[in-house]
């Protein structure tokens, strides 16, 4: 029976196809949304009418290939890998804190990156041109992120073995000593590198580009292809750890592999995209509510959830103030909010059962 609970058959009954079943659906959302962002935006070029030329035998005229081929593409793709890379490693986190109300941020990878990021906007200017140019942001925000998560980890394991109970509360110690530092340094910003600063702290794919992606796109696509493999320890870390065990799961390197993967995806989304909150969160709890808490298919169909959601924030950011844009964490949590204590109130007497 174990055995069987293990492998999500008996898990809150067989949602196996369901699971399937969506998996297919988010997937053709996914390419519907994808076609709809990638002909969404200031100029009048569109899908059908890219296609129909190509179908006609015309050359796209320079403009419009450097539109849809250097702006609009490079935006989707980051999109996609933005909001996959949140969404799956909110589910991850859930499952390894077995807390549907965790998500990448307990790692400290955001508030790392975070502080990354504003050391770099405030005393960038202090450094040679040469040191100081677009990649400056990125990279260091992804420093901080991952010299966070290194930190915390090893406070949090001790004698081979890492205690999820420790790295929770150093996570919350850790994010309120970063966000003191990172406060004395905004202290000394200018008015320029506030505004840079608020943006930045929302999210945006404004700045994305085919140099960005190439870099922080592989780091996001590894996390992404490693997480499935995580599935069957996740799964079996819902018993509990000595549980785990006993049915053979390396505990220790379920749980190691987990905040990696985690850190890595949410290190580089950070870093390209800005503190984008609620997709890690919302995307993977509505999932388990849908489709129960097999992280076969949980883990999948977060990814695939997660970029649909991001995409749409993102074309909303930039149709409610057009020409301008919207950083793209204010429209997910007021989307994801509301819609988050819905699905809270809907589903009430299963979550208090």
């Amino acid at each position: 029976m174990v055995a069987l609970e293990l492998r999500g058959d008996n898990l809150a009954g067989d949602r196996r196809h369901l699971g399937r079943a969506l998996s297919m659906w988010l997937l053709a959302l996914l390419m519907v949304v994808s076609l709809l962002s990638l002909g969404h935006g200031a100029s009048g070029l569109s899908v059908p009418s890219v296609l129909a030329d190509w179908a006609a035998g015309r050359e796209l005229a320079v403009t419009d290939r450097v539109i849809l081929i250097d702006i609009r593409l490079p935006r989707v793709l980051t999109g996609i890998l933005v909001g996959a890379g949140l969404a799956v490693s909110g589910a991850i986190m859930q499952g390894l804190f077995r807390n549907p109300l965790a998500d990448p941020g307990l790692l400290g990878v955001s508030s790392g990156a975070s502080l990354g990021a504003i050391s770099a906007i405030v005393l960038g200017g202090m450094l040679p041109a040469a040191i100081a140019g677009w990649y400056l942001v990125p990279l260091a925000a992804f420093a901080g992120g991952w010299a966070a998560m290194l930190l915390l980890y090893a406070i949090a394991t001790r004698q081979g073995r890492t205690s999820v109970a420790t790295m929770l509360l150093a996570g919350i110690a850790l994010a309120a000593m970063i966000g003191a530092v990172g406060g004395l340094i905004v202290y000394r910003a200018d008015d320029q590198q506030l505004r840079d600063l608020t943006f930045w702290g929302l999210g945006s794919l404004a700045g994305a580009s085919w140099t960005k992606l190439i870099v922080a796109g592989p780091v996001i696509a590894a996390a992404l292809i490693v997480a499935p493999a995580l599935s069957s320890g996740l799964n079996g870390l819902a018993l509990g750890e000595a549980a785990a065990a006993h049915v053979g799961i390396r505990v220790q390197r379920v749980k190691t592999a987990a905040i990696l993967a985690t850190a890595a995806a949410t290190g580089a989304a950070v870093a390209i995209s800005g503190g984008i909150g609620f997709v890690g969160i919302v995307v993977p709890h509505l999932l388990r509510l849908l489709a129960g808490p097999d992280h076969r298919w949980l883990l999948v169909n977060s990814g695939l959830l997660g970029a649909s959601v991001l995409l749409v924030a993102d074309m909303i950011s930039r149709s409610v103030v057009a020409p301008a844009e919207l950083p793209i964490g204010i429209i997910t949590a007021m989307i994801g909010g509301p819609f988050f204590l819905w699905v809270l109130m809907s589903n009430r007497r299963m979550l208090d059962g």
